[in-house]
């Protein structure tokens, strides 16, 4: 999936430390109990809480496109 927006704040400037911004490929890796989402870029994971989470937009694009 492609990360469409970010909220502003400091939540962007913490992706942003993170090396994920918008336009970035990442791959949803599990969903925790709670609602806890773990996000996968490259060799780096990243949980989010489901708050945040869902003030994320995200488009899913075509398993060719797809992170490896």
């Amino acid at each position: 999936m492609r990360i469409q927006s970010i909220p502003q704040g400091e939540v962007r400037a913490q992706f942003v430390r993170l090396g994920v911004h918008e336009g970035e490929r990442v791959r949803c890796i599990e969903r925790l109990p709670g609602g806890t989402i773990v996000l996968g870029k490259h060799r780096q994971q990243l949980a989010i809480g489901h708050t945040l989470a869902r003030q994320i937009s995200v488009l899913i694009l075509p398993a060719e496109e797809q992170h490896p």
